[in-house]
């Protein structure tokens, strides 16, 4: 048997650490390990046409699968193109291992063709971030990186010199056995029984939930009926823990909607499970607070502590629910509910008032009517922006969907990327980017992708020709809009020319039959909407303090807009309330 090189070592522990593809573009640097990926056939070499997409993809591949993916750059230019798509896999906790090929090892420092220094570049986005420069690195550096990025949950980032890659693995390497799967953290009693003693004495306690919920809805729902605590969610914790919830009030947050932001502001206990909340704003500051995570880091960074517990959701509630006191005033919840219905009554006809009519095409409808259509096990991609907002309010969860999008980094140009690496999970499983014309645009050379692997990705495109979110922070902080305007060709157009489906949507009444026709394409396909870019007003009362981009959190107020299903839902909650 012949003996096998560093690239063909690297490679086949990959494949033991799980993955199956490797998205990238080729270059001299990593032809090596292309090579030995191209004779491997456990493994794919996915070719995108930009390395931004290979880590959004590979991202978004290890957040439907919870496995470990892999991207792969060449030397300068090429990994250095990979760092924005692995700042968002790592905010998302996405297990992914990148690739940095480095130029050959004996002119690195000397100001070589293409030096960068990636072991410095890519700090700040990984768990762990090391350069081979000796064979005899090999396989400890790679498997101690594989278990950083799949234990801690992120990225780990290897660089390795082309030179490097081309040499003989050593001989009598140790290769063990690797970790593939995260445990379960289980806080210690003394936690459990404090927080069960503040549950006790607390008379209204709320859940608010974030996407450390996911596996976690069953114990959710028994805490919530255990203590009668109305339930909202993050952003992130909508697709886990909305649906099938009588307890439900909303979201709280820029895009939020209901009672949630009274839910946590009117109880005597506010009890944060699994949620890095971002925004200070919304979480009130004379209530005790708890805090539940898996990663001890993120205890009391964005509010006042009363107890913090170490923990996963799943196994934290079940140690303590059993132990709490069942509560039987159910008051404040059913004023939740009935407060959270009311609110929704209050903005559901932003979207039903005509919109049949309506052209240019409220974009709310066109997410509802995309929200009705779409398969109960599709995988919806959301690109940053006004796409957030119709994903938000209009896409129901019901525990077998899927919605990814950059809602930690908040980068542009997710969408297309991320469908990619969703749809290669699993060709037969329905994939939706939901992209706006400013995020598609940003990354449009990788349309060309879903062509060449004729990957069945749909994208729905919300064209208003303009960056709507930001001419919304212009406005809020009092600025005319300025460069926010796109001229756009015809994208149904583009697509065709490319060799997929594409149509173009321009009344309303065509909506449901292109999207439908769309849908049954077996490949790839584009539906070209041209949607209204003034269907968001802004909130109805502008506080001082909304000065400039996301300071309008500190309004403490949400966007208008209508809702989708989710009314239904509330109405559905409020008819299960005892009646006295």
């Amino acid at each position: 048997m012949a003996k096998q090189n560093v690239s063909e070592q690297f490679v086949d522990i990959l494949v033991r650490a799980g993955v199956k593809r490797l998205y990238g573009v080729v270059g001299d640097s990593l032809n090596p390990v292309v090579d030995a990926v191209r004779r491997n056939a456990a493994i794919e070499w996915v070719q995108v046409r930009h390395e931004e997409t290979a880590a959004f993809a590979a991202g978004a591949e290890a957040q439907v699968t919870g496995s470990l993916a892999a991207c792969a750059g060449s030397c300068g230019p090429g990994n250095l193109h990979l760092i924005n798509g692995l700042y968002d896999a790592h905010r998302s906790m996405a297990p992914v291992l990148a690739l940095a090929s480095h130029i050959p090892s004996s002119e690195i420092g000397l100001g070589y063709f293409q030096e960068t220094h990636p072991e410095l570049l890519f700090q700040e986005c990984s768990h762990y971030n090391e350069m081979i420069s000796n064979p005899q690195q090999m396989p400890r550096l790679l498997q101690t990186a594989i278990q950083h990025a799949i234990g801690r949950g992120g990225v780990s980032v290897v660089s390795m010199p082309g030179d490097i890659a081309s040499q003989p693995a050593p001989d009598k390497s140790v290769e063990h056995a690797l970790v593939t799967s995260r445990p379960s953290v289980r806080p210690g009693d003394e936690e459990i029984d404090k927080l069960c003693r503040m549950i006790d004495e607390a008379k209204r306690v709320t859940l608010f939930c974030g996407s450390g919920t996911a596996g976690a809805h069953a114990e959710v729902m028994e805490l919530a009926e255990r203590v009668k605590a109305p339930v909202g969610h993050a952003l992130r914790g909508k697709e886990w823990i909305q649906y099938d919830n009588p307890y439900d009030v909303g979201m709280s947050g820029l895009l939020g909607y209901g009672a949630a932001y009274e839910a946590t502001h009117e109880c005597d206990l506010l009890i944060l499970l699994g949620t890095d909340f971002p925004y200070n704003a919304f979480l009130p500051t004379d209530v005790k607070i708890v805090q539940v995570d898996v990663r001890p880091e993120r205890l009391g960074r964005r509010s006042k502590l009363d107890l913090a517990v170490w923990g996963d959701v799943r196994e934290t509630l079940r140690c303590l629910t059993p132990r709490v006191k069942a509560k039987t005033n159910r008051k404040f919840l059913d004023r939740m509910l009935k407060k959270h219905a009311d609110a929704l009554e209050g903005v559901v006809k932003a979207y039903t008032r005509k919109v049949e009519k309506h052209v240019p095409i409220h974009p709310e409808y066109v997410a509802s009517v995309l929200d009705e259509i779409a398969d109960d096990d599709a995988v919806f991609t959301v690109d940053t922006g006004m796409c957030n907002v119709w994903a938000a309010r209009y896409l129901t969860p019901n525990g077998r969907r899927r919605v990814i999008g950059s809602f930690s980094h908040g980068s542009m140009a997710n969408a297309l990327p991320q469908a990619i690496g969703a749809q290669f999970t699993d060709r037969n499983r329905q994939v939706v980017s939901m992209s706006g014309d400013g995020g598609f645009t940003m990354l449009m050379g990788d349309f060309l992708t879903l062509v060449q692997y004729n990957l069945p990705v749909k994208v729905v495109l919300f064209n208003n020709s303009a960056l709507g979110m930001v001419e919304l922070e212009m406005l809020v902080a009092g600025l005319p809009s300025f460069g926010t305007t796109n001229k756009n060709p015809d994208f149904a157009a583009v697509a065709r020319a490319a060799g997929a489906y594409g149509v173009r949507v321009e009344k309303p009444k065509e909506l449901e039959g292109a999207l439908k026709e769309a849908f049954k394409h077996k490949g790839p396909a584009l539906v070209d909407v041209v949607t209204d870019p003034n269907a968001l007003s802004i909130p109805p009362k502008i506080s001082a303090d909304m000065v400039t981009g996301f300071a309008l959190s500190a309004s403490r107020i949400v966007l208008d807009g209508g809702v989708g299903r989710m009314l239904q839902m509330a109405r559905s909650n409020i008819r299960n309330v005892p009646r006295p």
